[in-house]
């Protein structure tokens, strides 16, 4: 059932690699999260097998080879005087178990990224299919047509190829190639960062709060409130806005010197943005994710996938290195996403802290009142 959906999307997008890898992500992750298959008889009731034996299947030559090499060494059969190769050959194979399971290790974390909540489903769909393989899902059994296979290379790297009928052609991963990523804080699948705690983080540090706000865990207190500094005055005392809450009754809410606080936050805005900027990687993830449509949380929490970019997505493939523009773009939205998420719910309808001023009041008497008092205050 979940090849048969595959084989739809992918005939409907095999034009388009972007959405397709959106389509196919998103598919196999509902189609997980669902649970459908356990309704399906005809899986439940067939053997399925989902043991590859990747380990035995490569070493199942070695010893025999490991032997001949000792034995034309000692027999002095070398295909030099100094038995150069052979005695490389064979430092490789017994260095070989522990390469390699550092190296399914790397690909296994690697490959858990596709399982994190807040994924970037422009990731190559590969690596979903792949995952699904190593973590034994339902539908990715080699009783399902997939397959990996370890194969010790004679340059004594490893090679781990994917395959199955989900996959346009097989996925080769190379021991040594992954291991110059991943020492270059480089990642095989893209990781979106957590702006949830790096937003909260920023609205701490940025010193729009008074210091009893901040609790010892350096998170903001329940009952935070912007800094009396940042209110907006008018001959010394709080500019009040009138709101009409019905009936011809009002009441006063507080304004707050956006200037101000965007002058503050700003150098640390920057500083926050420079240091996703710094893993292109992430950056593109929380664009897609997060960034581009200018979602809320509260959108992206009610989605199936959190909010994605779709046809306004940025390609790891076609967009890496960042260009100047995408940065621009990016800090742009980065800031929208901060004050449209986590400052605004400080500086919306919050009521004056003196209690009279707090009070309902005749709408009209009000609003003649503050007419009469800006006059008084511009003679």
């Amino acid at each position: 059932m979940l090849l048969q959906l595959q084989e739809v999307l992918w005939q409907q997008n095999n034009k388009n690699m972007e959405n397709k890898n959106i389509t196919t992500n998103l598919l196999i992750k509902q189609m997980i999260q669902s649970d459908a298959i356990a309704y399906d008889d005809s899986y439940v009731g067939s053997p399925v097998d989902t043991e590859f034996g990747v380990l035995n299947a490569a070493y199942q030559e070695t010893g025999r080879e490991y032997a001949k090499l000792k034995m034309d060494i000692q027999q002095g059969k070398c295909m030099d005087q100094y038995c150069s190769a052979e005695t490389v050959r064979i430092t490789q194979l017994e260095g070989a178990p522990k390469l390699s399971l550092e190296f399914l290790a790397n690909v296994t974390s690697e490959l858990a990224t596709v399982e994190t909540p807040y994924y970037d489903p422009n990731n190559d769909f590969c690596f979903m299919i792949a995952n699904c393989i190593l973590t034994k899902k339902p539908g990715f059994s080699k009783t399902d047509g997939y397959d990996i296979s370890l194969t010790l290379l004679e340059n004594g790297t490893q090679q781990l190829v994917f395959t199955g009928p989900g996959f346009d052609k097989p996925l080769q991963i190379n021991s040594a190639a992954l291991s110059t990523l991943l020492e270059s804080d480089t990642s095989l699948v893209a990781d979106t960062p957590e702006l949830s705690k790096d937003m909260s983080k920023l609205l701490v540090e940025s010193g729009i709060f008074s210091p009893d706000a901040v609790g010892e865990n350096q998170q903001l207190s329940a009952a935070a409130k912007i800094s009396e500094e940042f209110i907006l005055k008018f001959n010394g005392k709080p500019d009040y806005e009138i709101i009409d809450i019905g009936e011809g009754k009002g009441r006063n809410i507080l304004r707050y010197d956006m200037d101000k606080i965007d002058k503050k936050v700003e150098p640390f805005m920057n500083a926050e943005i420079a240091g996703v900027l710094s893993a292109e990687q992430e950056a593109i993830a929380a664009w897609n994710v997060f960034l581009s449509k200018g979602t809320s949380e509260e959108e992206d929490d009610q989605m199936v996938q959190n909010a994605n970019a779709g046809t306004s997505s940025w390609s790891y493939k076609d967009d890496l290195p960042l260009e100047q523009d995408k940065k621009i773009m990016f800090a742009d939205k980065y800031k929208e996403y901060f004050f449209k998420n986590y400052l605004k719910q400080f500086i919306t309808n919050k009521l004056p802290s003196v209690e009279e001023d707090a009070a309902i009041f005749d709408l009209a008497e009000a609003q003649e009142a503050k007419a009469q008092q800006f006059m008084e205050g511009n003679q």
